[in-house]
């Protein structure tokens, strides 16, 4: 029995150049963003590419720039050596692309979905924002905000924590956070309070568009966002995809649920190492490998 879940991540991770060496070494790679092309009617390609950072940083780009990196890491390892993962699990936007790698989601309809989430939620509130808080656990967080209007939007690892809520709030809640005895509080670069009630005006048109999209049986189960539980029901993910936009992720549950499955080594698809980062606070022995150019899919060979 396999003991590798693979890993997603979400806004945030996105870099100029990411998916470029991969696409230029490994033809499966290339043609995964031949075909993002087609399926957007726009050079989604060239953005990930090439930039500007700007531009790529837009939550309307970010999410589907995201998502058609991380499938073009993966099939660059999938389509030349197939290894079956005990589960999947992404981080917020990457929840989508652990549907696509588990075939519950076609490539071409979840880019268009997230595109439109993407739109949604930039739409929804500019007058709210992100942080990360260091130092602190979810509850002693929890207990911080009371009463600013922020909430906790991921729990993602022991010590690090993300708020969200309306901006006018921050200065407020970040020297409640500091008093509690945080380390440090960093504003992130997003256009809104996502995770937060603030992103409940998303759902019903969101929902609209879950509605609409075709769900595959899974063939391999996920890990979702909002309850950290293994589903192997595709169908349970039009209300958890649309919950999860306005709910709290709870990464470290979702970590810690599939180490409980049996899982030892977490592989992480796509841009950056945030999520490996984040396994080894959670899961300290965990084994860990991340493909983002062909280097790491070297490395990520030898221990797979």
């Amino acid at each position: 029995m396999s003991s590798i879940a693979w890993l997603f991540p979400g806004q945030g991770a996105q870099v100029v150049g990411m998916g470029k060496a991969l696409a230029l070494g490994h033809p499966v790679a290339a043609r995964t963003f031949e075909e993002a092309n087609d399926a957007l009617g726009f050079d989604l390609r060239t953005l990930c590419f090439d930039g500007p950072q700007e531009t790529l940083d837009r939550t309307v780009n970010a999410q589907p720039a995201l998502l058609a990196t991380s499938i073009a890491a993966l099939r660059a390892v999938t389509g030349e050596r197939a290894f079956e993962p005990l589960g999947a699990a992404g981080h917020s936007l990457g929840e989508f692309t652990a549907l696509v790698a588990a075939g519950a989601l076609d490539f071409g309809a979840a880019l268009r979905l997230v595109r439109r989430r993407g739109e949604l939620m930039q739409a929804a509130d500019e007058s709210g924002g992100m942080a990360a808080v260091l130092g602190l656990d979810a509850a002693a967080v929890d207990r911080a905000l009371a009463e600013t209007g922020l909430v906790v939007a991921n729990d993602n690892a022991p010590g690090q924590v993300v708020v969200s809520g309306p901006l006018a709030s921050f200065a407020d809640a970040t020297a409640r956070l500091k008093a509690a005895g945080a380390k440090r509080v960093i504003p992130l670069r997003v256009s809104g309070a996502f995770h937060s009630p603030a992103m409940r005006a998303v759902a019903p048109d969101l929902a609209a568009v879950l509605a609409a999209t075709t769900f595959h049986p899974l063939h391999v189960p996920v890990v979702a966002n909002v309850d950290a539980e293994l589903h192997t029901e595709a169908s349970d993910f039009r209300s958890l995809l649309e919950r999860q936009v306005w709910s709290p992720v709870r990464w470290a549950s979702v970590m810690r649920r599939l180490a409980g499955e049996g899982a030892t080594l977490f592989v992480e698809f796509g841009a950056g190492t945030v999520l490996t980062g984040l396994a080894k606070r959670i899961l300290p022995e965990a084994r860990t490998a991340n493909v983002s150019d062909p280097a790491t899919l070297e490395e990520a060979r030898n221990v797979v």
